[in-house]
């Protein structure tokens, strides 16, 4: 289990009580980014820039050809870069740079790499109080051996249709694909390694929640339809899809049925969000929920991911500046306090 700083922080952020964060000494925020080229035009839009340089935070590109103890001073380091040298490189830095904030540890993000890993912390959390219960639904991991694969689902008791997930996630298109497979026959078209679990009917909506430090954004994502047990019986096979949710499939303003569009309430979301950021060990993440149809209070985690893409959550500009901005008043008050 990890922990980080905001362990048992339970404060909500300044912004969302209407409070105006202490006034600091006129100074420039550095934050140093490597990210993808695909990463960078979504999240550095235009907008967003704009907004941090009125507020004194300037973003400068990482030098991949450079060693990074040369770089900066930068008072963050904000990434989303995968392989081992990098890892080792951000972990040597951390190590000789204690003072800059790392966004963010490379052995918290490692675990949501895994989809087995992925959502242990919220099986183990077990959440359940008066605003509802959240779970993760049923699930099985095949390693290898398609052939065997109708066998272990047997033995493990999963019910059909059963979705199917690469095992691991490294952040391609693949990695995000999923399959639906509707009988037994076809499990043994699947292809190991992968995460095999039971499809729970959501109305075909999920809420993706995203997470920056402690502010929380909701969002409706149309999903896949239901399944009926008539339209079980009548299909066969394996349909795959690409990912499915994205922008285009935002459906915050289509005409839904009420009690499928209603968000999961928001102290639940509150609590599930801090208790995951303090077994995570991570600030910048989302979470894909969906509520089972028919129930108003029976929700499942079915994915989360580091660093999501924040240029599609509405406001993410302000939400984000004023994150970062929140960091640097941490330390401040730390410094202060310790004089």
């Amino acid at each position: 289990m990890r922990f980080n700083e905001d362990c048992g922080n339970v404060e909500e952020n300044e912004s969302e009580r209407g409070l105006v964060p202490m006034s600091l000494p006129q100074q420039k925020l550095v934050v140093g980014y490597a990210l993808t080229s695909k990463k960078v035009k979504s999240f550095l839009q235009p907008k967003l820039e704009g907004l941090a340089r009125r507020k004194g935070i300037f973003f400068v590109a990482i030098d991949l050809q450079r060693p990074l103890a040369e770089q900066g001073p930068f008072d963050i380091v904000l990434h989303k870069l995968t392989g081992e040298e990098w890892r080792r490189i951000l972990e040597d830095y951390r190590e000789m740079h204690p003072e800059v904030t790392v966004l963010d540890p490379p052995d918290a993000i490692q675990h949501l790499y895994n989809r087995q890993s992925m959502l242990k912390d919220v099986a183990d959390i077990n959440l359940c109080d008066s605003y509802g219960k959240i779970g993760v639904p049923k699930q099985l991991v095949i390693t290898k051996d398609s052939s065997k694969i109708p066998e272990a689902v047997s033995k493990a008791e999963l019910t059909l249709p059963l979705v199917a997930k690469p095992l691991v996630v490294d952040g391609t298109a693949k990695s995000h694909e999923l399959s639906l497979a509707f009988d037994s026959f076809s499990l043994s078209k699947l292809d190991p390694p992968m995460l095999l679990q039971e499809f729970v009917n959501h109305g075909g909506l999920l809420f993706k929640v995203y997470i920056v430090g402690e502010a929380i954004k909701v969002v409706r994502r149309f999903s896949l339809p239901d399944v009926d047990k008539c339209e079980l019986l009548k299909n066969a096979g394996v349909y795959r899809f690409p990912r499915v949710s994205c922008a285009a499939a935002s459906a915050d303003d289509a005409n839904l049925d009420p009690g499928i569009a209603e968000l999961p309430p928001r102290p639940l979301l509150e609590r599930l969000s801090r208790e995951l950021r303090c077994r995570l060990g991570l600030r910048l993440f989302n979470i894909d929920i969906i509520r089972e149809h028919g129930t108003r209070d029976r929700y499942y985690v079915i994915d989360i991911n580091y660093f999501p893409g924040y240029g599609k959550m509405p406001g993410y500009e302000h939400i984000f500046t004023d994150f970062l901005l929140s960091l640097v008043q941490t330390k401040y008050k730390r410094r202060l306090s310790n004089t």
